[in-house]
Order: C-alpha cells, then sequence, then structure tokens
C-alpha cells in the first residue's frame, strides 16, 4: 500500500474529535456538580441554562459555590494529567530526528480514545466524578496535545525545505486547529441537545479510531526506516541520555547569540501561550454564569465563532507576511489579543460577547510565527529537539495558567468575574517588552551564518 506525507488529515481529525468533546468535558462537571449542590436535575431552557440573578437568593450564592467548584475541579484535573505527558512529550518529540514522527502522533490519538472511552463509561452509568483523575494520569502517559501537535509541527519542517512556505504551513495547520475547533465546537452543542453526553463520546472515539488507522497505515514516516530501524536497540538509560543530550546540544554547541536568540523566542512563545490560554479557557465557565447564562447551543455558537479568528489569522500571517518582519506580525497578533481580553472582561450581553471576537481577529497570529522563527534559527538535524522544548513549554504553560486562571476565577468570580481576563491582557505586556529588546538589538540572519556556516545561511533577519 502506498503511503502518503499528508498529515493536515490526522489533525484535521484529531482536533475535531478532541474539540467535540472539550467544552462537553466542562458542561458535565459543572451539571454534575450543579445537581450535587441542588440535588436536583440540571435545568435548563431552549434558550438559557438556569441562572438565579438575584444577588441576595440563596440560590444565587450556591450558583457561584457551583462556579468555584468546577473552576477548582478543573484546574485539579489538568494538574493530573500535566506530569506524565510533560515527560512523554518531552521524550517522544525530542527522539523524532531519530526514531520518526509518526509516534508522536499514534501514542497521543490512543491516549485521546482512551479518554473518550472512560468518559462514555462514566457518563452512561453516572460514575463518580473522581474517576476522571485516574483517567487524566491514564491518558497523560500517552502524551498530550502538546505531544501530538509538537510531531506534527516537526513533521511539516521536516517536508518543508523553504522558510516562506515553513511558516505559511505551520500557519495552514493553526488555521486547521482553528476552523475545525470552532466548528466542532458549534456542533458541540448541537450534539449534546441530540444525542447527549455518551452518544457524543462514542462519536468522538471511532474519530480517534478512524485516525490511528490512518496514522499506522496511510502515513509515510519523515524520518526514512532504514535510518533507526536497523539500529541495535538500546536501553531506557540510553534512550533518555540521547533525549537530553539532543536539547542540550541544541544550546551547548550553537553559537553564544544563537542560544540567546533561542531562549528569548522561547520566553516570548510562553509567555503569550500563558495569557492566551489562561484567558480564554474561561469563557465556558463566564458564559455559563449571570447575567449572560448560555445555554449548549449558544457556548457552541461562542466557540464557532473562534472559526472567523483563526481564519482571519490565517489571512494576516499569509498576507502580511509578504511585507512585514515576522517580529512586527507578533506585535500586531498580542495587541489584538489584549484588545478582545478587555472587551471581554465587561460583555456583559450576549451581543457584546460575541463582538469581543472582532477586535481579537488577528489574536493567533503570534503563535505560527513563533514557531516558525525559532524552526528557521536551527539547524535541520535540530528540529525534533527544538519542537520538543516548544512541546513542553505548551504542557507547562499550559497546566499551569489553567490552574492560576482557575483559581483567580474562583477567587474573584463573586465580586468581578472579568477581572482574569484584564489580567490576561495586562500580562501580555511581558512579551511585548521583550520583543521590544529583542527588535532593538538588530541582530541578523547573517551573524549566524558567519558562526553556523552552510546550515544557516538561509535565516531571515533575526526580527523576522
Amino acid at each position: 500500500m502506498r503511503k502518503v506525507l499528508c498529515v493536515e488529515p490526522v489533525i484535521f481529525i484529531y482536533t475535531f474529535a478532541w474539540s467535540l468533546t472539550s467544552p462537553l468535558v466542562q458542561q458535565f462537571i459543572y451539571r454534575r456538580l450543579w445537581e450535587e449542590e441542588y440535588n436536583s436535575t440540571f435545568v435548563r431552557n431552549s434558550n438559557a441554562s438556569y441562572c438565579e440573578q438575584n444577588k441576595s437568593s440563596p440560590a444565587y450564592i450556591k450558583q457561584k459555590e457551583v462556579q468555584e467548584k468546577a473552576s477548582v475541579f478543573n484546574m485539579q484535573l489538568d494538574l493530573t494529567g500535566a506530569v506524565p505527558s510533560l515527560i512523554v512529550a518531552f521524550v517522544i518529540v525530542a527522539n523524532g530526528d531519530r526514531q520518526g514522527r509518526k509516534t508522536s502522533l499514534v501514542l497521543p490519538s490512543m491516549g485521546a480514545l482512551i479518554a473518550d472511552v472512560c468518559l462514555t463509561v462514566i457518563s452512561y452509568f453516572s460514575l463518580s466524578l473522581s474517576i476522571l483523575f485516574a483517567v487524566a494520569f491514564i491518558t497523560g502517559l500517552f502524551g498530550s496535545m502538546a505531544t501530538f501537535f509538537g510531531g506534527g509541527f516537526a513533521f511539516i519542517a521536516d517536508v518543508c525545505r523553504d522558510e516562506k512556505q515553513k511558516t505559511t504551513r505551520i500557519a495552514v495547520v493553526d488555521l486547521i486547529f482553528g476552523v475545525v475547533s470552532g466548528s466542532a465546537g458549534l456542533l458541540s452543542g448541537y450534539f449534546l441537545r441530540g444525542i447527549g453526553f455518551t452518544w457524543t463520546f462514542v462519536t468522538a472515539s471511532l474519530l480517534h479510531v478512524v485516525n490511528i488507522i490512518y496514522i499506522i497505515f496511510l502515513l509515510e514516516d519523515t524520518v526514512g526506516i532504514s535510518e533507526f530501524q536497523h539500529q541495535a536497540p538500546v536501553s531506557c538509560k540510553e534512550l533518555l541520555r540521547d533525549t537530553f543530550s539532543g536539547v542540550y546540544m541544541l544550546f551547548k554547541t550553537a553559537p553564544y547569540k544563537k542560544r540567546i536568540l533561542i531562549a528569548v523566542l522561547l520566553f516570548t512563545f510562553m509567555t503569550y501561550l500563558f495569557t492566551m490560554f489562561g484567558g480564554s479557557s474561561l469563557f465556558t465557565l463566564y458564559e455559563l454564569d449571570e447575567p449572560l447564562c448560555w445555554n449548549e447551543v449558544y457556548i457552541g455558537y461562542g466557540a464557532a465563532a473562534f472559526t472567523s479568528v483563526s481564519l482571519t489569522s490565517f489571512l494576516g500571517v499569509y498576507l502580511l507576511s509578504k511585507c512585514l518582519k515576522d517580529i512586527y506580525i507578533v506585535f500586531i497578533g498580542i495587541f489584538s489579543y489584549i484588545g478582545g481580553m478587555v472587551m471581554a472582561a465587561f460583555a456583559k450581553t450576549t451581543l457584546l460577547m460575541f463582538l469581543v471576537r472582532v477586535p481579537s481577529l488577528l489574536c493567533f497570529m503570534p503563535i505560527p510565527v513563533l514557531r516558525s522563527m525559532l524552526s528557521k534559527v536551527v539547524l535541520t538535524g535540530e528540529q525534533g529537539a527544538v519542537f520538543a522544548c516548544i512541546a513542553c513549554l505548551e504542557v507547562v504553560t499550559g497546566t499551569i495558567s489553567l490552574s492560576v486562571f482557575n483559581i483567580l476565577y474562583a477567587a474573584t468570580v463573586a465580586w468581578f468575574s472579568g477581572f482574569s481576563f484584564l489580567l490576561s491582557a495586562g500580562l501580555c505586556l511581558i512579551p511585548l517588552a521583550v520583543l521590544c529588546c529583542l527588535l532593538c538589538t538588530s541582530w541578523s540572519g547573517e551573524d549566524l551564518a558567519v558562526l553556523v556556516p552552510d546550515e544557516v545561511s538561509s535565516i531571515e533577519s533575526v526580527d523576522s
């Protein structure tokens, strides 16, 4: 059977299945905690979920308690799966330079399949929510979304040889993620209303099965079989040593300016990801609370609104890269995110909450551009190492930001539920300041080309 080098269908299916269940898990937890708190079935109608808006009512106090418990529960769940997924992401993605990229794609897909099967069982038999912690830990052992996308981006970096093509194709993957996640988020509300939690989780499980079959039997690896299949088996100790040595040598043997540049770009990527993950993760809880009181369909509409944001961000990268250096595109994207978060903090009507996406139209641009900048700086044989660093940063940063912002939201929801959005916007000043310092240094690709001849001669200006 002839194999292909097209990884985009894998990313499409994985993202759709994940995005279909992700908002439902939060709603599932919220509803179960609601039922435990009120000792009654969750109340909803065709337009909105039940919300008590009279602040002097005992029901209002209980409602806020459910918000706090759901926020803390989600934070604890994220922490449970973060540690094992961090280790797996680092080891698997970094070893992709020698062992191939398919492992980093198939393992997270298997983990997601296990998670959805377990969610199906928990939902169908109304089992305790505490089982979700065991599911999160086991799923983490198979990697996470960071492992999957780390391998996917490294796969694309292997295929692309032209630097402009690399920026565009990485942006295409982020476009797929945004469009598919938005579409799946929109459909999730209708899935929930039409077939309920259980069968929606079954649908996602079947999608992961299809994905695993495609990866194993149809996808060709970018690392030649002859490069690693005939090597002598190595012990776990040697595997870990090779893994860490690859990342260590990425910094050890590189020229001083290149090391500083990689560190600065990784820090910028991490800080922006921290603010973006943390702020956007609270949208579902914020929308369930008063005065919005959205139901599952409206929450789906809200998630789908990010489809337009992903599309406009991709068009922004594609068009602006023709006339602007990469660093200026990152600046524009960060300012776009700040505008959206400030507006979200004061959104108290459904219309205004949907209009939050207007100033945020370009907020996804910094993510693919920073990935591309990092990929351009390193050598061909170092792609796995740098994307392993990115994958680990995504796990660590995502986990910490979700924990911090969920705790913060739980502490501030009673007096100002939009405070976390304002903080997220304010923290964007950190990556902006770092980029300003980088822009002032004016290091150039030619500087690196002198230090590392031939390999980085095609690198653009450091501020591109």
